[in-house]
């Protein structure tokens, strides 16, 4: 209250009207606000050049590893490239084998069918043979030799015994 009164009592010795004094007043209002908005700004700026700054750090710290990044990744690149032609080329020799063995595999067939036959006849006219020989010869027949021998006992053994 001493201060409204006081500047009442100022205003009506110096003249000023209430407009005057209103306007006196907004202006100082207005200087004040435009010096905390000055100071205000100035951090701003300071904040933006230390960001600035950091950002620059930030780059120098970051660049070498994009550089290695691209570096491995085109390495990777060309390991994955190689990778797959020799994926390819084992797919092509597999495809091969494949049709290498499914053709002896109808080889195999074809022979044991066509040779079948002839090698059992070749087979039964070699023992029919043999066994007319020795009919002929006088010997005894092979189906009468007993591949076991008699022991003292009565037992039977498989061969000699020296």
């Amino acid at each position: 209250m001493i201060a409204s009164t006081m500047i009442a009592t100022t205003m009506i010795a110096s003249g000023i009207t209430a407009t005057e004094f209103a306007m006196i007043v907004a202006t100082v209002l207005c200087a004040i606000g435009f010096a905390a908005l000055v100071v205000v700004l100035l951090r701003v700026l300071d904040m933006l050049r230390s960001l600035r700054g950091e950002v620059d750090a930030l780059r120098r710290e970051t660049l070498p590893l994009l550089v290695e990044m691209r570096q491995s990744t085109t390495q990777a690149r060309e390991t994955m490239n190689e990778a797959r032609h020799d994926l390819e080329r084992f797919d092509r020799v597999l495809g091969s084998a494949e049709a290498i063995s499914e053709a002896v595999a109808g080889g195999s067939r074809v022979a044991r069918v066509a040779l079948s036959a002839p090698v059992i006849k070749a087979a039964g006219l070699a023992t029919g043979t043999g066994r007319a020989v020795r009919r002929l010869r006088g010997l005894p027949s092979l189906a009468s030799h007993q591949p076991y021998e008699l022991d003292a006992s009565g037992r039977k053994r498989r061969g000699r015994q020296r």
